[in-house]
């Protein structure tokens, strides 16, 4: 790729989570540093207010305002060719996604979103893969909160458990413990969106439920089965678990990671995820509120109702509200031929994991992409595959993420 004008483009700046990560790149990077970027969007005037907001005086004439629209593909053809990643936060990507995913494939331009929707990767990944590895276009999906600490976390649990012990480990329970925070608008779209293509096509339903919907094409399934339901006593951390919604999206990228990587941790890894809970009353409690849940969104007519109460696109927390938002989530690697060998990391995060960790998460990832010498070339990636050791070196240092090893878990 010739030298281009911007390094990076955040795409979607006006949204509520753009606008975080306008904030984050501009109090990391500066607008006037080594890192050549701008902010884009179809609104001029939202934009200049992003700009004056996240910007001291002074500085706003050093970040530019690109137009464009999600409607007119010349413009998106036009927007990518000027820039070597394009961050995008403009969701629900089933509905506004593709057309940009063609223009940065066609371009060659590399892409990073927050996409957990599966049933939209399943369609553009085949759809675009042979034109991608052509073109040299890096495409990373997931690079949120769905789905970088567990894809991530997986990633850097096999690599504790390879230098402990000189081995990967067969098989990963991820369980998520202390957490506060709220799901953003713009995610709470996409699952609704979801759940609206699988009312309308049954198809999308079982294809979503597959635990290997997102591995590559010709690779056969291994051994993992349908996602955790119901309450369950985990004997590894001694408490009691109930399901994680975002495991259904997680699993699928750590699985994919695997597969994408030629399978370093075996084809027969095994992988899950759960919720930790003090109590089994707690575990029941919040089984049944999210069985509950998830069946009044999958009903057209309760869903129509839910989303009078629902945050809505653009919505979310308070600076205060963000800061105080945290997250933990452990990773058990299990050596089946010998437990003394079990490994437990945790990652954990000190902003709420919605809206502040993962507009954090996104800014590196693209920053990743636009410096960082990488080891893959053009199709489309996870955060674990395509990005790695570089990536997690900046969110460490940069975006308020924690990776260690522990020798306990609490909840």
């Amino acid at each position: 790729m010739s030298k281009r004008e911007f390094d990076i483009i955040v795409w979607g700046a006006t949204g509520f989570t753009g606008q975080l990560v306008v904030e984050y790149l501009a109090e990391t990077y500066g607008v006037d540093g080594e890192l050549r970027w701008a902010i884009a969007g179809r609104n001029r005037s939202k934009l200049e207010s992003v700009r004056q907001s996240c910007l001291a005086d002074g500085q706003c004439d050093q970040l530019s305002i690109l137009i464009a629209d999600s409607n007119d593909p010349d413009s998106l053809a036009a927007l990518v060719q000027r820039t070597s990643v394009i961050c995008t936060t403009v969701g629900p990507y089933a509905k506004y996604g593709t057309t940009l995913v063609a223009a940065c494939v066609e371009a060659g331009t590399d892409c990073c979103d927050l996409t957990g929707e599966v049933q939209w990767m399943m369609r553009v990944i085949p759809q675009y893969q042979k034109a991608a590895e052509a073109s040299g276009a890096r495409i990373v999906h997931t690079c949120g909160f769905d789905s970088v600490p567990f894809d991530m976390g997986n990633w850097y649990l096999q690599q504790v458990m390879l230098e402990r012990h000189g081995i990967y480990a067969q098989q990963v329970k991820a369980r998520v413990g202390r957490n506060r925070g709220a799901a953003s608008g713009g995610t709470i779209a996409s699952i609704l969106n979801m759940m609206e293509e699988a009312q309308n096509d049954p198809a999308v339903r079982s294809e979503v439920a597959n635990p290997y919907a997102l591995y590559p094409a010709g690779i056969s399934a291994g051994q993992d089965g349908p996602d955790q339901t119901g309450v369950k006593f985990d004997e590894d951390f001694n408490q009691w678990t109930s399901p994680f919604i975002m495991a259904a999206i997680n699993t699928r990228v750590v699985r994919r990671s695997n597969a994408l990587l030629d399978f370093p941790w075996g084809e027969s890894f095994r992988y899950d995820e759960a919720t930790l809970n003090a109590s089994r009353y707690q575990a029941t409690r919040s089984s049944v509120a999210g069985g509950i849940g998830m069946v009044a969104l999958a009903l057209g007519p309760t869903r129509k109702l839910a989303q009078r109460f629902l945050p809505k696109p653009g919505e979310g927390p308070t600076r205060d509200q963000r800061e105080a938002g945290y997250y933990e989530v452990f990773f058990r690697g299990i050596n089946t031929q010998d437990r003394r060998q079990d490994t437990v990391v945790s990652v954990s995060g000190d902003l709420d994991p919605g809206y502040g960790s993962t507009a954090r998460m996104l800014g590196e990832a693209a920053v990743c992409l636009a410096k960082d010498e990488l080891p893959v070339g053009g199709g489309f990636w996870t955060p674990a595959s395509a990005l790695a050791g570089k990536y997690l070196s900046r969110l460490t240092a940069s975006a308020g993420l924690t990776f260690k090893a522990v020798d306990s878990v609490t909840v």
